[in-house]
């Protein structure tokens, strides 16, 4: 009976204590990513498909955009992994700076490992006996190394908000291809249902050439009327479609999820600057 006491005790320290901020915006984050990586990857693969089989039969009009797929698709690649290496990193400093606010503010016995954090960047008690330093677990030593090393939330603040501007101008490119096919989406409803628009059937066109997709010399670089029609019908068509709008979707969590770290690491680095005047973080 005891031991479930004091199971539960320990479990509701855990809970009290988890920064739900920063859990939220990992569980984001990492769906974001997966979504953006995973569906972005694929989408570029059947633009690149779509291109070679309707808009251009000269490999040298799209060689020089097959060249830039692949190369978005390695910026993918190390995309996904950069994330999940700094989405782990900032999900410790939210448990570490958490810890640290809350033992301030006394909501809850912290542990071991936040209290290596909190001594090092609220200037808490640096003095132990002898006796002490002795007697010291070595995985208090190691929280206390590793709260040395994370007790520094201005720099994470400062880097996640660098990061935040350069994946909104993620953001904003992710849109493109979207605008493209809804656009192309558009145009094969216009032909499907002449009786919405008074333009000729024929004269109804999607032009990769417009987008700066392939070079003006390309041909056919368009396709129009019933031909469009049937493109846009093709299971291909529809899953690119669909998938750039996955991409998208999921760039938009990731960035919540930025917005949502920088917000919180900003609020500990505020707590801890201002309860540890003269502390240099």
């Amino acid at each position: 009976m005891d031991m479930d006491l004091s199971l539960l005790e320990c479990c509701a320290r855990c809970l009290v204590g988890a920064p739900f901020a920063s859990l939220v915006a990992t569980g984001l984050c990492f769906f974001g990513v997966a979504l953006f990586c995973g569906c972005g990857h694929e989408a570029l693969t059947g633009t690149e498909k779509l291109i070679e089989t309707y808009f251009s039969k000269n490999y040298q009009d799209y060689e020089y955009l097959i060249n830039v797929i692949h190369a978005f698709q390695y910026v993918i690649y190390g995309t996904a992994s950069f994330f999940f290496l700094y989405g782990a990193l900032l999900l410790a400093e939210g448990f570490y700076t958490t810890g640290a606010v809350r033992q301030i503010f006394g909501d809850y016995k912290t542990t071991i490992c936040g209290k290596g954090l909190s001594a090092t960047v609220t200037g808490g008690q640096k003095g132990r006996g002898s006796r002490g330093q002795h007697q010291a677990h070595s995985l208090e030593r190691v929280c206390h190394c590793l709260g040395k090393w994370l007790g520094h939330p201005d720099k994470f603040v400062g880097i996640t908000y660098a990061l935040t501007i350069v994946w909104l101008l993620v953001f904003a490119c992710s849109a493109v291809p979207v605008y493209i096919y809804f656009n192309t989406w558009t145009t094969c409803q216009s032909i499907a249902f002449p009786s919405k628009t008074s333009a000729s059937i024929g004269s109804l066109c999607a032009d990769a050439r417009m987008y700066g997709v392939l070079p003006w010399n390309a041909f056919p670089g368009k396709v129009c009327g019933s031909n469009l029609l049937s493109i846009c019908k093709t299971a291909e068509f529809q899953m690119t479609f669909h998938l750039f709008i996955a991409a998208f979707v999921g760039a938009a969590a990731t960035l919540v999820s930025l917005l949502t770290f920088m917000i919180a690491a900003t609020y500990n680095f505020a707590v801890l600057k201002l309860m540890g005047r003269g502390t240099k973080f």
